[in-house]
């Protein structure tokens, strides 16, 4: 089984930065692709950003140029920086990933959510 966790998130002023956290525990033999959603109240849920094993890494164009994703591997965590926040980054955020696990079976798993609110 994998677990992700994500932190950072909180309220923020527009022009303002936060960097959420996600961290993976359980029993893992490879973490694959990575990457950040978020869901805004009444809208679907978007990929905001990706980032492979190799570390190539993919955003949607509503953030490209001020949000940057990274992992670290070693601590098995995944980061997104997000600058110059605007109201329309209001959501709830979601960690993502592809893993195998200790039974090398593979699956899509997803965090909790942590919520970013970008007001003044």
């Amino acid at each position: 089984q994998v677990q992700l966790v994500e932190s950072g998130g909180g309220l923020v002023q527009p022009g303002g930065s936060l960097r959420l956290s996600c961290a993976a525990s359980g029993s893992i033999i490879q973490i694959n692709t990575m990457a950040w959603y978020r869901q805004a109240p009444g809208k679907q849920r978007e990929m905001v950003a990706a980032i492979s094993s190799e570390g190539i890494t993919n955003y949607a164009g509503s953030v490209q140029g001020r949000f940057t994703i990274s992992r670290d591997d070693v601590k098995r965590t995944m980061y997104l920086q997000m600058n110059s926040l605007k109201p329309e980054d209001t959501a709830v955020y979601y960690c993502n990933a592809i893993a195998i696990d200790t039974a090398y079976r593979g699956g899509d798993y997803w965090g909790q959510g942590t919520q970013v609110t970008v007001s003044s």
